[in-house]
C-alpha cells in the first residue's frame, strides 16, 4: 500500500474546515467563520468576462498573463504607493494561493528556514513545508497589537534562515504593520541577506488612522525592492473569490524562478478572469470603496458587540476580522467555538488554528451583512452571559 511522504503526513488538516462542516448540517447558522466577501462581484467585471467569452477569447494567455492586466496592476500600485513596477515584474497567478506556493517552491532549498509571524493565515506554514522548508514561527501578542517586531525576527535568524514570510493587514487578527516596523525589518533582511515575502491581499481594506497613513507596502522601502516579493490578488477587495486570480511581483532574478515554476505548474491563469480583472482595475474603484466602508461599519458594530459581551477585543485596522479574547469564559478556543455554534448557531474559528499565539482567542469575520453581524453579536452576548450565570 503506497504511503504518503512524511512531510505531507506531518501537516494537519486545516483548523478552519471542521466548523464549516458542522454549520453545513444546521439551520439558521450565522457564519462569522469564512473569510469571503458577501458582496457579488461588481458588474463591470462580470460584463468584461462575459464579453471576452462572447468574443471567443477562450484560449491560453501568455504564461505571465495578459500584458494589459500586468500594466494595469503596475499602474495601480504606482497610484497607491508611488513606486514603479515594470509589467515584466508582474506574474498573474491562480489566486494569491498559487503565488504563495510557487514562491516557496522557487526559492527554498530543503531545510531552509522560513520565519513566519503568527497568528497567521493557515496556509503559510504548510506551503513552506510542501517545499521542504523548515518553519520557524515568530509569536506576536495582543499587548503589542499583534504586530511583529524587528527584534522578534532578529532573535530567530540563524545561518539557515532564508526567508521572512508575513501577511499584513493580518488574517486572522486585523493587525497592520507600521511603516517604521517595516523599515526595521528591511534592515534585518538586508543585514542577513534574507528574502521578504509580503502577502498584501488585504491592502485596500484598511480603516481609521491607518486609512489616512496608508498601507506600508513592501516595495515602498527602497532596500526591499531587490529582495522582496509582493503577493496580491482580486478576491478580497474586489469580491472575486471564485474567479481565482492573483499576482506576484518580484525583482528580475527572483521573477525568473517564479515564472519557471508557474509555467510548469498551471500554464496560465483563467483567461476570462483576467479580462474581468482588467475591468476591475479600470472601473471598480468606487465599488471597492463602497465595500470598504461597509466593512468599516460592520467592524465597529462587531467590535462594540464583543466588548459589550465582556470579551476584550483588539481594534482591527485592516482586513475583515475581529480577534476577541475569550479566556475570561474559562473555555478553550475550541470549546468556545464548538459550544457557540451548537448552542447559539454562530460559527467562529478557534484562534489557535492560526498558531499558538491565537490560543485563548477566536476569529470572527465581519464580511457578512449588517443584520447578521448585529444578530451574531447579540447571540454571542447571550452565550457569554449564560456561561457567567452557570
Amino acid at each position: 500500500m503506497p504511503v504518503l511522504p512524511q512531510h505531507i503526513q506531518s501537516i494537519p488538516p486545516s483548523g478552519i474546515r471542521r466548523f464549516f462542516d458542522i454549520a453545513a448540517t444546521m439551520d439558521d447558522v450565522i457564519s462569522l467563520g469564512i473569510g469571503e466577501p458577501d458582496f457579488v462581484t461588481p458588474r463591470p467585471v462580470i460584463d468584461a468576462a462575459v464579453q471576452s467569452l462572447a468574443a471567443g477569447k477562450t484560449g491560453y494567455t501568455s504564461n505571465a498573463g495578459l500584458l494589459e492586466l500586468r500594466e494595469s496592476i503596475a499602474d495601480h500600485l504606482f497610484q497607491l504607493y508611488g513606486y514603479e513596477v515594470n509589467a515584466d515584474q508582474v506574474l498573474i497567478t491562480v489566486g494569491a494561493s498559487e503565488a504563495m506556493e510557487l514562491t516557496m517552491l522557487a526559492l527554498l532549498n530543503p531545510g531552509d528556514e522560513v520565519l513566519i509571524p503568527e497568528p497567521c493565515f493557515v496556509s503559510y506554514g504548510p506551503v513552506a513545508q510542501f517545499a521542504h522548508g523548515k518553519v520557524v514561527y515568530v509569536p506576536t501578542s495582543v499587548e503589542n497589537n499583534f504586530e511583529v517586531t524587528a527584534e522578534d525576527i532578529a532573535t530567530r535568524v540563524t545561518s539557515k534562515t532564508r526567508m521572512i514570510f508575513m501577511g499584513y493587514p493580518s488574517n486572522p487578527t486585523g493587525a497592520v504593520l507600521s511603516h517604521q516596523t517595516l523599515e526595521d525589518i528591511a534592515q534585518i533582511a538586508e543585514e542577513h541577506d534574507l528574502i521578504l515575502v509580503s502577502d498584501e491581499i488585504y491592502d485596500q481594506l484598511i480603516y481609521g488612522a491607518v486609512k489616512d497613513k496608508g498601507h506600508p507596502s513592501a516595495w515602498s522601502v527602497d532596500s526591499l525592492r531587490e529582495r522582496s516579493i509582493i503577493l496580491g490578488g482580486f478576491s478580497k477587495a474586489y469580491a472575486m473569490t471564485g474567479w481565482r486570480l492573483g499576482y506576484a511581483i518580484a525583482p528580475a532574478p527572483i521573477y525568473e524562478g517564479l515564472y519557471k515554476v508557474h509555467q510548469y505548474m498551471v500554464m496560465s491563469a483563467p483567461t476570462m478572469a483576467q479580462y474581468g480583472a482588467i475591468a476591475a482595475m479600470k472601473n471598480c474603484g468606487i465599488d471597492v470603496e463602497n465595500m470598504r466602508q461597509a466593512y468599516d461599519r460592520r467592524r465597529r458594530l462587531l467590535v462594540d458587540s464583543l466588548r459589550s459581551a465582556g470579551l476584550p477585543t483588539f481594534e482591527p485596522e485592516g482586513a475583515f476580522y475581529c480577534f476577541p479574547d475569550i479566556r475570561s469564559t474559562g473555555l478553550s478556543s475550541d470549546e468556545f467555538a464548538e459550544r457557540l455554534i451548537k448552542e447559539k448557531s454562530v460559527a467562529v474559528v478557534p484562534g489557535d488554528a492560526f498558531g499558538p499565539s491565537g490560543t485563548g482567542f477566536v476569529r470572527c469575520s465581519y464580511a457578512t451583512s449588517d443584520e447578521k453581524v448585529a444578530e451574531a453579536g447579540r447571540r454571542i452576548g447571550q452565550f457569554v452571559q449564560n456561561i457567567k450565570d452557570t
